[in-house]
Parts: structure tokens; sequence; C-alpha cells
């Protein structure tokens, strides 16, 4: 099923930053899911584009990165 960023929403309290940020004004991304996917965003633009993922691919990019 493929979904449109734009008919996703969730709300603004379901977006984690990453725990690599600095608090200092860093780049960071905040992901927020819902049922039918995973969305990324830019902590310092959040009403602008937005990426969106299906679940099972986020799963294996995070796999892939933290090797778990």
């Amino acid at each position: 099923m493929t979904h449109r960023v734009s008919e996703l929403t969730v709300a603004e309290s379901a977006w984690c930053k990453s725990s690599y940020s600095s608090g200092e004004g860093g780049e960071c991304v905040e992901v927020a899911t819902c049922a039918a996917a995973v969305l990324v965003r830019d902590s310092k633009r959040p009403t602008e584009a937005r990426l969106c993922f299906a679940p099972e691919a986020w799963a294996g990019f995070l796999q892939m990165t933290t090797g778990h």
C-alpha cells in the first residue's frame, strides 16, 4: 500500500528527536510512527518536506545501521 506523506498525520508529540542530538542546535532528524508508515523530518524545518518509509524498510535500515 502506498501513502502520500501529506495524507499521513501524526500528533506533534509523536515526533522523537535523535538520541545523537546535542541540544545545541545541530542538525538532527526526528522520527514519528503511525500504523502505515515511519515519517522522518529535519528538526530545523519541521513543516517542510518529510520522508516516508514502510515500517519494514525502516526496520531494515535500523538493523543495517546498528548491526542488530
